[in-house]
């Protein structure tokens, strides 16, 4: 179509062509999110980054619907998309993980390999539910962040050792910092507990050995944001 001595190029493809990518985009992309949501361990969840993955995949495949083979028009869109800068830190590893699939997808419908992006999104969830489900490649003993403040000047290299022994199968001091203008000193430990029901126990032994000073115990910090 020629108008006013500006020619559209839209007539690539037809209007079903792009209500079918987009569609399709969309609703891989949003069963992806679902996976994400479904499979999400820990505190960082945010509905934003959802929506995001869902975008994502429909931008990527109307992105490789404009470039189509054109290689010239392809290095201009890396150019154009060059400039783009993101702040936001990615909170998981997992998170990034997504973000390919989503580009993945988006790209395997924007060059109308509708079938393989269908089947790719239907593997690949399942491998993730799966995975999560049976909690692959766990580590066998979660570990717990203590942290207790005692005087300064206290013996904490061996202040706490007999209760450690009791309660715990692994101990390690990770900081020493000076709280409350050098009065007390914050000490921070990676502990392993033998029985988790006994986690009560442990802190009112503590408690007791410090004289009621403060005390943290930070349980299941692995599958935590801190």
């Amino acid at each position: 179509m020629d108008i006013f001595g500006i020619q559209d190029l839209t007539s690539e493809f037809s209007v079903m062509d792009v209500v079918l990518v987009l569609g399709l985009s969309f609703v891989l992309s949003a069963f992806i999110g679902w996976v994400y949501k479904t499979t999400h361990r820990g505190t960082s969840y945010t509905q934003s980054f959802v929506f995001t993955l869902v975008l994502n995949g429909m931008v990527v495949a109307l992105v490789m619907l404009i470039v189509g083979s054109n290689i010239a028009r392809a290095f201009s869109l890396v150019g154009a998309l060059s400039i783009i800068r993101f702040r936001n830190a990615v909170k998981e590893t997992r998170d990034v993980g997504f973000i390919f699939f989503t580009m993945a997808v988006g790209m395997g419908v924007g060059t109308r390999f509708y079938l393989l992006a269908l089947i790719a999104t239907v593997v690949i969830s399942l491998m993730i539910i799966l995975m999560t489900r049976f909690d692959w490649f766990a580590h066998e003993m979660s570990s717990q962040i203590l942290r207790v403040q005692v005087p300064s000047g206290s013996p904490f290299d061996s202040l706490f050792e007999k209760i450690f022994m009791k309660y715990t199968n692994t101990s390690e001091l990770i900081s020493v910092d000076t709280v409350q203008s050098g009065t007390m000193t914050d000490l921070t430990y990676s502990i392993g507990m033998k029985k988790s029901n006994r986690i009560q126990e442990f802190l009112d032994e503590i408690k007791l050995l410090i004289g009621n000073n403060k005390v943290t115990l930070i349980a299941g910090y692995n599958s935590t944001d801190l």
